[in-house]
């Protein structure tokens, strides 16, 4: 099959040789060569380590965040789990815009562009979770589990540090994460989605950009901060978007590729797309502007303390997001953006606001004579 037209600019990927060149790879080859070759190694274990690797790949993405981690993190603190969304959404910003100005490539097209592929026999399979379809750099998987576990952490070093002195415990968390981390990482080179190097600075970043965030938390009970929020990320992503593509840039490139190189069409996903992580973004935002809109009363907030750790909320808050995503999309495209974009403004406002008084009002009525 041809490569598709429109590449990105030279250097961000190929065999080429320069001009006058010896025909040698560029530094940048070699780098991607090795990560090659570190997908063969990982493929080859043994399998119960592949399962693993698909597990986490698979349960840990990006949307898994927002439905999963962050009501779960009301387990810990209302405060701890509204960090977790908040950063989570910034960071999936982030990666968006740093994915279409890098021009990433992935190891599951590369492989054939660069024709390393007819050079040797490379023994690699692809999986339903292969087919990314955006740029690869950095890896968004990294970038916002780093960055939206990071309250999680301190808040568990915090508590930890409540019952014992030792510097060791209280480093358990974080030792943790940082495995949790490199776990992440291995899968998604096991699954040809990312070159190492992609999986470190997507790490690096998740954990630079959720320590700063954390260190500067808004105020979630400003709601025309997070309904300015959301339509300032929708917007300015549009802006960049519409610049990159009147200076001649072609930011779909990443598409063409996925759909030549992918061996099943059905594993091109739509929510793997950029736009589809924006409306996450954005509609997450608008829910955290109506959850502020609506908050829980003083006295109200005050009950629902007395049940610490507020199990009974969190176990409520996974349970209507897992029912909520799992309802039907239409296949129009316009619509299921739509639809993307509903589900996730609906998610803070049942987490944050409905559910913890469907709650109080349950137990008011069962203490009721």
């Amino acid at each position: 099959m041809k490569p598709p037209p429109q590449v990105p600019p030279a250097g961000t990927g190929g065999w080429a040789a320069p001009p006058g060149g010896s025909g040698k790879p560029s530094a940048m080859d070699a780098l991607h060569e090795a990560g090659i070759h570190a997908a063969v190694a990982l493929q080859a274990g043994p399998p119960w380590l592949e399962q693993f690797w698909l597990f986490l790949t698979s349960h840990l993405d990006p949307n898994s965040i927002y439905t999963v981690c962050f009501p779960l993190a009301r387990g810990l603190d209302e405060r701890v789990s509204l960090m977790v969304l908040w950063i989570a959404l910034v960071a999936e910003w982030l990666n968006v815009v740093l994915k279409w100005f890098l021009f990433g490539e992935r190891p599951y097209w590369w492989i054939h562009e660069s024709g390393l592929s007819s050079q040797e026999q490379l023994p690699l399979r692809q999986f339903p979770v292969t087919c990314e379809t955006g740029p690869g750099s950095p890896s968004g998987h990294c970038m916002i589990l780093g960055a939206a576990l990071w309250p999680v952490v301190t808040a568990l070093s915090k508590g930890v540090s409540r019952y014992t002195r030792s510097r060791l415990l209280r480093l358990i968390p974080f030792l943790i994460y940082i495995l949790l981390l490199v776990a992440m990482g291995l899968s998604r080179i096991f699954v040809l989605a990312h070159f190492p190097h992609q999986v470190v600075t997507g790490s690096l970043a998740g954990m630079a950009l959720g320590w700063g965030l954390q260190r500067w938390p808004p105020n979630f009970l400003k709601c025309r901060f997070f309904l300015l929020t959301a339509l300032g990320l929708l917007l300015s992503a549009l802006a960049l978007h519409g610049l990159a593509t009147a200076a001649g840039l072609d930011l779909d490139w990443s598409l063409r590729r996925a759909s030549a190189r992918c061996w099943e069409p059905a594993w091109l996903r739509p929510e793997t797309r950029p736009w589809a992580s924006l409306c996450r973004v954005s509609g997450s935002a608008l829910g955290l502007a109506l959850a502020a809109r609506h908050p829980l009363s003083r006295r109200a907030a005050e009950e629902l303390r007395g049940l610490e750790p507020p199990l009974g909320s969190a176990a409520l808050g996974l349970l209507a997001l897992d029912m909520l995503h799992k309802l039907p999309k239409s296949d129009e495209a316009a619509l299921w953006y739509l639809n993307v974009g509903a589900r996730y403004t609906l998610g803070p406002v049942l987490v944050a606001s409905l559910l913890p008084q469907l709650i109080l009002i349950l137990r008011r009525l069962r203490a009721a004579p």
